[in-house]
Order: C-alpha cells, then structure tokens, then sequence
C-alpha cells in the first residue's frame, strides 16, 4: 500500500506542478504581457525554458526546507509520512486549480506550507506527535518573509521606476526610453522565470521528496525535472488566465514600469532562494507591480482588483490546510 501511495504521491506532484506553472506563471511574465513587450506565444516558449532551467538548476535547497522544515517527519513513520505529504500536495493542488479558474493570482507557495501546517496538526491531534515538535520557528521565519517580500519588492520597484522617471524619462524623449527598455524587460522577464522556477517548483518538489525519504540526502534531479516539466506544460495551458489579471488589472504597465516591477521581484526571490527560503513570489510580484503603481500615484491601481487578491491570499493558508486535514483523517482510515 504505501508503493501505491508514494506512486500517487508523484502523480498528484506532477499536477501541483502544472498548477504551479498555470497559477505563477503570471509571476514571471505578467507584466512583460501587460506592457506589451512580448506576446503570448513568446512568452509561453520563454518562460516554459527559463523556468525548467530554474527548476532543475537551482531548485534543491527550498525543496529541502518544505521537505523536511515544517513538520518533524523523521519522528513519523514512514506510512503516515507517505500520506500525509499526499494530503498536503493534494489540498494545495485543488485549491490552486480553484484559484487560476476565477483568475486568481493566489500563492503556491502558501497553499503548500498551509497543506503542510494541516498535515502537522492531524498528526498532533492523533497523538503522532506533539504540537510543540512542529517547527513553529521556521514557519514564523517563513510567515515573516511573506509580509518581507512584498514591501521588499514594492519598495525596490517604486525606488528604481522613481529613478528611471527622474533621471531619464524627464530628460530623453519618452518614446526613446521606453523603446530601450522593451528590450531590458525581455531580459529582466527571463530573469524572474529562472529565479521563480528555483523557488516555486519546491512548492512540489519538497513533499514528494519527503514522501520518497530524501531527507537527508540532495533532492534527485530527476525530482526537480519532473517539477520543472510539470511547471512548463502549466504555462503552455493554463497560464495565460492568471497572467491576464496581473498583467493587465492592477495598473497601467508601460516597458519602464514592467522592467523595474520583474527587475525588483527576481531580485527578491533569487536571494530568498539562496537562503533556502520559500517566500511567495506572487505576494512579491504584485507587490512590485503596485510599487511601480504607486510611483505614479495611487489613482493609478485599480483598487478593487488588489482588494481580491488580497483576499484569495487570506483564504489561501486557512483553506489548504482545512483540505490536508480532511484528506489526511480519511487516507489513514482507508489505511
């Protein structure tokens, strides 16, 4: 029974992944799209390449984090770890899918370490562990970097578009400007792909690895290929729904303002990456996209679509781990 489960467990990764690539694709490349600076197609062949390479190249040491850094899975058996990373990436996986239906930008990132939180507290309340062995420091680590991240990026986007607009687009024509930086952008769009792939795909990646018991050993590439093929065929399908509402619903997006949002949100998470922290790149985008906003005034964000989002955030942690709960109890009682 736990082959099977462990087989299910992959199955279920591999479809997390596209969810990933059909949700977050919009990170990478929604405001490349909203600005016009590529269209669809080059968008779906660019960011399918970008953010396999981030993937596979990079991807190991958040993997790790969601692994094994919430819930003390060593301390488990075997069995319940199998269902228990089954129940995470399943309830995170649903709702995701829920969330790129009505557009939603929601974070993977959440719907994971929520499902994994669920996971940890079904295990408590059967007495598997103790809730004092969760790792409540790192998950704390993690919460702060979500409410980090999004300043983080909003702070560097409204700083560096201030710059652009003081020091050149008051002085060149405009039209000169922003034609440069159509092509920084393409550039700065490859960026975020790569540093979103390295990231996000652990939002799969890491219950897989923990259901397979690659704790304390490197993550197989062939893990983190798998993640990067499943984020890939998510954008080539689905991606375009989520990558509609940032690119073009928040603000007004020109190739100055789409080059200093992705320039301020793959910083970010390229440095949360390296330190092995699964920050969510959604959170940071749109918070880079309402700096650029902001820097043109406020009457240029369309509130009302910032307001939804933030709520699909709030709802995000709450409903995935409801999920893991739910389907943790009923997996271990078929069991």
């Amino acid at each position: 029974m736990t082959d099977v489960f462990i087989w299910l467990t992959i199955a279920v990764g591999l479809y997390m992944a596209w969810n990933i690539g059909a949700n977050d694709a919009a990170n990478s490349m929604a405001t490349s799209y909203g600005s016009k600076a590529l269209t669809l197609r080059q968008i779906i062949i660019m960011a399918g390449i970008l953010e396999f390479l981030g993937a596979f190249l990079y991807g190991k040491r958040v993997t790790h984090t969601i692994a094994k850094g919430i819930v003390p899975i060593e301390a488990l058996d075997s069995n319940l770890v199998v269902i228990g990373a089954l129940s995470a990436i399943l309830a995170a996986s649903i709702w995701i899918t829920v969330a790129t239906y009505y557009r939603l930008p929601v974070s993977t990132t959440h719907s994971i370490v929520g499902a994994m939180v669920g996971f940890g507290l079904a295990a408590v309340s059967q007495d598997y562990i103790r809730l004092e062995d969760i790792q409540w420091g790192a998950l704390y680590r993690i919460v702060l970097s979500w409410i980090v991240s999004p300043i983080a990026g909003a702070v560097i986007a409204f700083l560096l578009f201030t710059i652009i607009k003081i020091s050149l687009l008051s002085r060149f024509r405009n039209e000169s400007v922003e034609h440069v930086f159509r092509y920084l952008q393409v550039i700065t769009a490859g960026y975020m792909a790569f540093a979103h792939g390295s990231n996000d795909v652990a939002n799969a990646t890491g219950p897989m690895a923990a259901a397979m018991g690659y704790l304390g050993t490197e993550t197989p590439a062939w893990i983190l290929m798998l993640g990067g093929i499943g984020i890939t065929i998510g954008i080539a399908t689905w991606g375009y729904r989520v990558i509609m509402t940032v690119g073009e619903r928040i603000t007004e997006l020109t190739y100055t303002r789409g080059f200093s949002a992705e320039f301020a949100t793959a910083t970010t998470v390229i440095m949360a990456s390296t330190l092995g922290m699964p920050i969510s790149t959604t959170h940071t985008l749109v918070g880079s996209v309402i700096g650029v906003g902001l820097a043109g005034g406020i009457a240029s964000i369309d509130l009302s679509v910032v307001k939804r989002i933030i709520a699909s955030w709030l709802l995000t942690v709450p409903v995935a781990a409801g999920l893991a709960i739910v389907f943790y109890t009923l997996m271990v009682v078929l069991v």
